[in-house]
């Protein structure tokens, strides 16, 4: 599928006909059961890290599991799942597809063409009836607020409607790589989740290893990715600055800038989605473009859709001063 044709997915529905209704049908119960394990489990880890901390330590070992698979399946997400796969921002030769899909898969947010729908179908309604995660679907009151950010941050995937991925993500239904590699995702997700146990058992030697590996390497580092993930659509839509035109309330939110690899930059990436780079402005770290632009280099990515100044300039919501 072209970028004309992600764009025509994306567009307002009120701008064009529905040629497929919004959902399909809805979760099964037996994906409910493992939607409740893998969000809930690794959010309990969380809270429980401070305490456990003090007595039970974070060796260098698990230190650097937890790092290196957060960045591996981080990135999997915002420069594979989101910039390359939903948005078109550059393409790919076959083997960096297949990667960035299986790096994305080991984030434990769901399958590539799932997640793509939802994501589409984010932008198409953003902040308006039908954003599977908007947080001010409630109103503008403050309880509102507060009860739209929870259903925004994690509420929302409990919601047993599904994406249409025929209407939202047609491309992905097509390719025969990434159906092999959602088909693998739940084996994917319990590699991410295990083998840092694996790992530190056997380096360690001992049961104490392995489970220290599960925990901090696995459960909080899965956590973690996720709780930053969801902050992109609850606090990035409310709190931060809007420096440019969106037809939304997408804010840039610095705090998470490296933690998200530049996605809190997300009132930038509203105002030109389909951009490779979300921080546009001087100062703002954006690790995913910086990859992007290694890929580049290397030649495993081509016809990057870097930032265009002019049509920045045209979106500031203040005008900047001639130089």
């Amino acid at each position: 599928m072209t970028n004309n044709h992600i764009s025509a997915v994306l567009d307002r529905p009120d701008q064009r006909p529905e040629p497929k209704p919004m959902l399909e049908a809805p979760h099964s119960t037996a994906s409910m059961v493992g939607l409740w394990f893998f969000v809930v489990v690794p959010f309990v880890a969380l809270i429980a890290t401070v305490p456990l901390v003090w007595g039970y330590g974070l060796s260098p070992l698990n230190a650097a599991m937890a790092l290196i698979l957060y960045v591996v399946s981080g990135l999997g997400v915002t420069v594979g799942y989101h910039r390359y796969f939903t948005h078109g921002s550059f393409k790919a030769r076959r083997g960096l597809r297949i990667a960035l899909a299986i790096a994305g898969s080991l984030a434990s947010e769901g399958s590539v063409t799932q997640w793509v729908a939802d994501h589409r179908r984010h932008h198409a309604y953003s902040d308006r009836e039908g954003d599977p995660h908007s947080p001010w679907r409630y109103g503008t009151s403050v309880g509102s607020l507060f009860r739209g950010l929870l259903h925004a941050h994690v509420g929302w995937m409990f919601n047993r409607d599904v994406s249409n991925r025929e209407r939202f993500a047609p491309d992905l239904l097509a390719d025969r790589d990434i159906q092999r590699v959602d088909r693998m995702f739940l084996p994917l997700v319990w590699l991410s989740l295990l083998s840092p146990a694996l790992i530190g058992g056997l380096v360690t030697g001992t049961w104490s290893g392995a489970v220290s590996g599960l925990f901090w390497g696995g459960i909080v580092r899965m956590g973690l990715l996720h709780h930053v993930t969801w902050s992109v659509n609850s606090v990035c839509h409310v709190l931060g600055e809007r420096p440019f035109l969106s037809k939304d309330k997408a804010t840039n939110f610095w705090p998470l800038a490296i933690l998200s690899f530049g996605e809190s930059w997300h009132n930038s990436h509203h105002a030109d989605p389909t951009g490779a780079r979300h921080g546009v402005l001087r100062g703002q770290l954006d690790p995913s473009a910086r990859l992007i632009w290694l890929l580049e280099k290397l030649r495993w990515a081509g016809d990057v859709r870097w930032p265009d100044p002019a049509r920045l300039a045209a979106r500031r919501t203040t005008p900047q001063p001639q130089h």
